[in-house]
């Protein structure tokens, strides 16, 4: 067996990166002959053919394009295999939607993957750093990809249920305010969509804008009771599910819709203060820590050591 002397290692590598720049520059040259029959036809039959699409949509990664073309088939491979190992794309669609993310599911996935590859890059970099410094046993080249590739998946599942819950906040937050706009302009004699569009116009948040596209759904030509579902369905919050409900009852039945949009006003009222209250005391307890593990050590300290101190110095 030849050693590989440190020296060694770095030539390789830094000939494996003049390879791929040098073939990322020679794929970047204008290509000699005509593109197959199929290429040809592809952009004319995107409406009907599946595999048309997906001819059109095969293109070069840049800078690299060469490096794009090779790894794209083994990219889209461990995308699905991700996708078949985490699984559950419905719920990871409805915390997209909760998120107000513009990504899709595939997208996401690819995102997933992305990070992951980058997390294994990174745990390869610090098993070889290692590797140079002191002789390390073999468990741990093999374990640190593996372990990067793992907490590069988790933190971008992690960001997003962060913004999920950030959102989810925000919509809370802005919920008793909106409903009880809602009730005032319903009283006023206005129409559920007119009392809809006033409340888009006149205030701002993440909910006055889930309410906007309501209206613009229901300016094109959607039923106000099916955009009002797609509403339910986009963020998924049992509140939001209550008024939708009632505002669609209200509109199928003719039942009067002021007086119930006033009780619904008052129930998220409480509740947000049940929420604070709960929040409080879990910020009380927190605040014991400190309490109990800094500051009452320092007053038994200062109460107890002049009485030692004195005891010491009479003996």
């Amino acid at each position: 067996m030849v050693p590989v002397t440190p020296a060694a290692s770095w030539a390789m590598l830094l000939g494996v990166v003049l390879g791929l720049g040098v073939w990322s520059l020679v794929s970047l040259l204008p290509r000699v002959g005509a593109l197959p029959l199929a290429a040809r036809v592809a952009p004319y039959l995107l409406d009907v053919s599946e595999q048309a699409r997906r001819l059109a949509s095969r293109r070069p990664v840049d800078p690299l394009p060469a490096v794009g073309a090779l790894i794209a088939p083994l990219f889209l491979r461990g995308r699905l295999g991700l996708e078949s190992l985490l699984g559950g794309a419905e719920r990871l669609r409805l915390r997209l939607r909760q998120s107000g993310s513009p990504l899709g599911v595939e997208q996401f996935r690819a995102q997933q993957l992305a990070w992951a590859l980058i997390g294994a890059t990174a745990g390869v970099a610090v098993s070889v750093a290692i590797a140079l410094d002191r002789a390390v046993p073999l468990a741990v080249p093999i374990a640190l990809p593996v372990v990067g590739a793992l907490l590069g998946t988790t933190l971008r599942d992690a960001l997003l249920q962060r913004a999920v819950r950030a959102r989810l906040a925000r919509i809370s937050g802005e919920f008793p305010t909106v409903v009880e706009f809602l009730t005032l302009s319903v009283s006023a004699g206005e129409g559920v969509l007119d009392a809809l569009r006033r409340v888009a116009r006149v205030t701002s948040g993440e909910l006055s804008r889930e309410i906007g596209l309501v209206v613009s759904d229901a300016r094109t030509g959607v039923g106000l009771a099916a955009a009002l579902e797609a509403l339910d369905a986009r963020l998924g919050m049992p509140s939001i599910g209550r008024l939708v409900e009632q505002i669609v009852t209200a509109l199928e039945k003719g039942t009067p819709l002021a007086e119930v949009l006033r009780a619904q006003a008052q129930d998220a009222r409480e509740v947000a203060k049940r929420d604070l209250l709960e929040a409080a005391g879990r910020k009380e307890v927190a605040m014991l820590v400190p309490l109990v593990f800094l500051i009452l050590p320092v007053t038994v300290v200062f109460a107890i050591y002049p009485g030692i101190f004195v005891l010491q110095a009479g003996f």
